[in-house]
């Protein structure tokens, strides 16, 4: 008799990607002891050894809640009798810009990203499943993002040179909770998953029922399918913004980017923004806080020119129309 469909489906998840990773190399399951990464680590426990590859465990005490360090020592001891080896927690501090959630994010990958460094581990396996990703696409649907920000998660990406996997994105959340009872394990739910003063945990409690109530089942299911197709259009959109950004690219005349006109406005303009974006960026704006109205704004310079004098950008930058150039840098 095989094991419990839903174990066989976060096994087999965690098995296609073990399967790209170089044989023999470590790799870590980042584990807060909820039911996603838990099941996470349970199904890693279980597919590396038969991969060729080693596997350990890291949870991180963000010290955010009373008892946190004794919740992480709770963690390290199931990840060690799951058989992750070496499993241990990391202790950080939450005090960097953004509000506390960013705040949190940044702490924990650069805590994730050294480990993952000193144990030379070929991927960091996260647990974000179809319900996440139902959620970021509502989000920044919510904030009026762009098509990279709707494409939601990726399923892998690349941070402090260390490669991230998410092989859960398509299993809901229900499914790794039954694999955990399945397995035996006892997930851990968090306080804050069920504090409404996240906006997160308002989306997942108040408007995606109120959707599957009002549309019909399989809302979180069509996000994260429309999540995919957006992802694939921001990434070919991102590479021929990348050739023609390089095709423009100009003598910056004492500023510190330079883009030619001629060319740049016969762009689409789905295309012509993400080069200014890139020319901003590259300048030195933060792209946390360059939006969209930044970006028009220089766009403007572009294709709507009366001659307006400059564009004042994030991080004390300035983009002007001058010569037959768009110039950027310090205001």
């Amino acid at each position: 008799m095989g094991p419990d469909p839903a174990v066989a489906a976060v096994r087999l998840a965690v098995r296609r990607v073990l399967a790209g990773l170089p044989r023999g190399a470590m790799v870590l399951a980042a584990c807060s002891g909820g039911a996603d990464s838990l099941a996470l680590a349970g199904a890693l426990t279980f597919e590396a050894p038969r991969a060729g590859r080693p596997a350990g465990g890291i949870t991180i005490d963000h010290g955010l809640q009373d008892g946190s360090a004794e919740r992480a020592d709770a963690v390290v001891r199931t990840m060690a009798g799951l058989g992750l080896d070496p499993s241990g927690s990391i202790a950080v501090t939450v005090d960097g810009p953004g509000g506390p959630e960013n705040a949190a994010r940044e702490a924990r990958y650069a805590a994730l990203s050294e480990a993952a460094g000193r144990l030379k581990a070929a991927a960091v396996l996260l647990g974000h499943t179809q319900d996440d990703q139902a959620e970021t696409v509502l989000l920044g649907l919510a904030r009026g993002s762009g098509a990279r920000s709707l494409a939601g998660m990726p399923p892998e990406f690349r941070r402090q040179n260390v490669l991230y996997l998410r092989p859960l994105l398509g299993l809901d959340r229900a499914t790794t909770r039954r694999a955990c009872t399945a397995m035996g394990l006892d997930p851990w739910d968090d306080p804050h998953n069920v504090d409404h003063a996240y906006a997160r945990v308002r989306v997942r409690h108040e408007a995606l029922p109120v959707l599957e109530k009002t549309l019909g089942p399989g809302v979180a299911e069509a996000l994260a399918r429309t999540a995919r197709m957006l992802r694939d259009d921001a990434d070919a959109l991102d590479d021929l913004a990348a050739r023609a950004y390089t095709d423009l690219e100009a003598p910056e005349d004492g500023y510190s980017v330079a883009i030619g006109l001629e060319g740049l406005e016969d762009l689409p303009r789905a295309v012509r923004t993400r080069v200014v974006r890139m020319a901003a960026v590259k300048a030195g704006s933060p792209p946390g806080t360059l939006a969209a109205v930044h970006v028009d704004a220089v766009d403007r310079l572009v294709t709507a020119w009366h001659g307006q004098r400059h564009v004042d950008l994030p991080g004390g930058l300035r983009a002007v129309r001058r010569s037959g150039k768009l110039l950027f840098g310090p205001a």
